[in-house]
């Protein structure tokens, strides 16, 4: 006799590395902050952010 197969899918969790919703979420969300520092800093010192750094 042989056993029945499973009717569904077991859940198997994502991979917690590579490119995934999480760390795309997060990237972004860092990506925004130092967007919006870039502009506080340019608006304080009157200077581009390159400039600020002495790289221009």
């Amino acid at each position: 006799m042989t056993q029945p197969q499973p009717t569904t899918t077991p859940n198997l969790e994502e991979p917690k590395f590579g490119f995934n919703d999480y760390a795309e979420r997060l990237n972004g969300r860092a990506a925004m902050v130092g967007f919006l520092l870039a502009l506080a800093i340019e608006a304080v010192t009157g200077q581009g952010l390159l400039a600020w750094l002495g790289l221009l």
